[in-house]
């Protein structure tokens, strides 16, 4: 059985927290869906490209910058593109390649590792 859900504490409560399992562009918007194919949330497009998408957040260039959003499409975290090119996002983490190094960040873009390429 697969579990498309989990805990989030907001307050004092405990909710739900639904998994992303696909995020796509329609016309105007990017759309989040979960596991059932039901429409989670949505936003505008506006310049943005989806990167990658993992069960908790989705990566998207947005100009000059790399944005990472929750499946309510909230900002969680921004930081500059420079001359970084996301290659992959998987798991917690999302990995960009930065001229010969590969660099591994968090959701929140904190550094966790970087490699030779």
């Amino acid at each position: 059985m697969q579990v498309s859900r989990k805990l989030n504490r907001v307050g004092n409560k405990l909710k739900f927290k639904k998994m992303i399992s696909d995020v796509r562009e329609k016309g105007n918007y990017i759309e989040v869906y979960d596991d059932k194919g039901k429409r989670i949330s949505y936003m505008n497009t506006s310049n943005k490209e989806i990167e990658g998408i993992t069960g908790d957040f989705f990566v998207v260039t947005n100009g000059n910058y790399i944005e990472v959003y929750d499946e309510d499409c909230k900002k969680i975290s921004y930081m500059n593109v420079s001359s970084k090119t996301i290659t992959a996002a998987a798991g917690h983490t999302f990995t960009v390649r930065n001229g010969n190094y590969l660099e591994t960040y968090d959701k929140k873009c904190k550094k966790l590792s970087s490699k030779n390429a």
